[in-house]
């Protein structure tokens, strides 16, 4: 046995203690204090296991805090994640074009609006303006998908017309209204199962059948089918963005109607009278427009309707990003003017929703742009300097004016005459008589 290994096992700690206990100890050494165990309610959580305290403002807590995360996948994948994306943004300014050009539907698109750009105030990152990418990817694949596959029915019915007109009476008439028949069955069924298979672009070009065969095995089909439309339309969020829209519009109202007021009545008065109220109304007017495009992203940050008047706290948010809020306001009202042009002409019934198009494409990056500056002047707790404060008021002079200017002469060159001062394309939507 090696020399290093005792020949009796250590002592069982119960030994150990007795032999503690039974060793002769020194009278005159001190006896040392023995330690009590601390005895602590149930309820009693121990010192250095306090709660956290909870922020006390959740954007704050939402903003400060960073997740990392490792992309995984593959650059094929992220290729065509960022095909589908691009879809899905170009399906949203499609969607949000049409909506614009339909009343009452266009609380949709205004509410959409304001929510991009409450988001990027709240988060402070860009990325977060394209909200429901995914989804609306998936209604543009849907769309372009029944579009592509329709087109065999198109050229088979265009036949059997031509037919009809040149030969009623002949065999082909019959042949090709067979041939019709039987292809709007396949088509049909054709759709429905891409659409149950999850509406993808690639579900349009190949049926799948034998995971046709396996759907239609399986028990809770349908059940599942509807869960999942259910889930989709929900994920849609309608309601809110429509409540959002409406209430955006009546804020906006209360704001403009005044000014815009003053100058339509002014237009209808002798030459004096004409021109004070005139003078009125633009100064009226350029005030509104100081306020107006940070006071809604305001309210769509805060869902309080009382937030669209909170005039006071706009103006201390100004004194802590002044750069930002004077740019925004740039780009707000300059990307707003290309569309007055667009109203020279009454616009065709037909293609209604393209000022609709080219009214998002330039108010979209606007209201961005307008969501960062106010997520900057949250985000900071002290005031820029003064001299800078005061030259972004004296720089937004000029471009607000300049725009004031832009607006009051487009009664005279637009297809509306006068009424077309209700359509307030930097701030609303541009559906006739509802651009408040």
């Amino acid at each position: 046995m090696p020399a290093d290994v005792p020949d009796e096992p250590p002592p069982l700690p119960g030994e150990l203690d007795a032999e503690v206990s039974g060793a002769e100890t020194d009278p005159n050494e001190p006896e040392l204090p023995v330690a009590q165990p601390v005895v602590r309610e149930e309820d009693e959580e121990p010192p250095d296991l306090q709660p956290i305290p909870e922020p006390y403002n959740r954007m704050e807590w939402e903003t400060d805090s960073v997740i990392e995360f490792v992309d995984e996948r593959t650059i094929g994948q992220k290729i065509a994640g960022g095909i589908e994306n691009v879809f899905g943004f170009v399906t949203i300014i499609v969607t949000l074009a049409v909506l614009a050009a339909i009343p009452i539907l266009n609380f949709l698109s205004l509410g959409y609006l304001l929510h991009v750009s409450g988001n990027v105030a709240r988060t402070g990152q860009i990325r977060k303006a394209f909200v429901g990418l995914k989804a609306a990817a998936r209604v543009g694949s849907i769309i372009v998908g029944t579009w592509l596959v329709l087109w065999p029915v198109r050229i088979v019915s265009g036949f059997w017309k031509d037919a009809h007109l040149l030969a009623p009476d002949s065999s082909q008439v019959n042949g090709y209204g067979i041939a019709l028949f039987v292809l709007n069955f396949v088509t049909v069924a054709h759709l429905g199962w891409a659409l149950i298979r999850g509406g993808k672009l690639r579900h349009f070009f190949w049926p799948a059948p034998l995971a046709f065969i396996k759907w239609i095995r399986h028990r809770d089909t349908m059940e599942e089918m509807g869960d999942t439309v259910a889930d989709f339309v929900v994920g849609l969020r309608l309601p809110y963005f429509f409540w959002l829209g409406a209430r955006g519009f009546a804020g906006g109202l209360c704001w403009l109607i005044v000014p815009v007021g003053v100058l339509i009545i002014a237009s209808f008065l002798p030459t004096g009278g004409a021109v004070l109220l005139s003078l009125a109304g633009s100064l009226g007017l350029f005030a509104v427009v100081l306020y107006l495009p940070f006071l809604q992203t305001h309210f769509a940050l805060q869902n309080r309707l009382a937030a669209m008047f909170e005039l006071a706290t706009v103006r201390q948010m100004f004194r802590r990003a002044p750069i930002a809020y004077w740019t925004a306001l740039f780009v707000t009202l300059l990307f707003a003017m290309p569309l007055y042009f667009l109203k020279v002409e009454l616009t065709a019934q037909e293609i209604a929703w393209l000022p609709g198009l080219v009214f998002m494409a330039f108010i979209f990056p606007a209201r961005v742009l307008t969501g960062w500056a106010v997520s900057r002047a949250i985000r900071r707790e002290v005031p820029r300097f003064r001299p800078v404060r005061w030259a972004m008021r004296i720089m937004a002079i000029p471009v607000a004016g300049f725009y004031v200017g832009w607006v009051y002469l487009s009664q005279f060159y637009s297809w509306d005459g006068v009424y077309s001062l209700l359509e307030q394309h930097a701030f609303m939507v541009p559906a006739p008589l509802m651009g408040i």
